[in-house]
């Protein structure tokens, strides 16, 4: 007989990528209001939709519900919570020689614009007789 093993879904951290994020996050706080949710499986479900570009209401249910998830991706995006863990792991990665500066970076020609950033109307110059 075949014994299964549960696996995580694809896409999903994995536990070594969970273990070197997890301290990098907010500590979670339980005194007063609901029980705060799991950071990971949250993690999981931004994760998910940044990969395949859903609106957050698509979100697969086994993520929780996506109003919260939601919330906390913006409340970790507005304190900062992003920009620090990013810039940590590339610290760690560089220590640690697994950053290959000529292909590991972002510039303008990766990231994709708003569909509103172009065609912006023009000034018209002035002219002069």
């Amino acid at each position: 007989m075949v014994k299964l093993i549960a696996m995580g879904n694809r896409g999903d951290l994995t536990n070594e990528q969970w273990e070197r994020i997890e301290a990098l996050l907010p500590k979670v706080k339980t005194k007063r209001g609901r029980p705060a949710q799991d950071h990971r499986k949250l993690l999981n479900g931004m994760v998910w939709v940044l990969r395949t570009g859903a609106p957050w209401r698509d979100m697969p249910e086994r993520y929780g519900k996506w109003t919260t998830i939601y919330s906390r991706f913006q409340r970790w995006r507005k304190s900062g919570v992003w920009d620090r863990m990013f810039a940590e792991l590339q610290t760690a990665l560089d220590v640690e020689s697994n950053v290959d500066w000529e292909i590991h970076f972002i510039d303008s020609t990766t990231v994709r614009a708003h569909q509103h950033a172009a065609g912006a109307k023009k000034a018209v110059p002035n002219e002069k007789p």
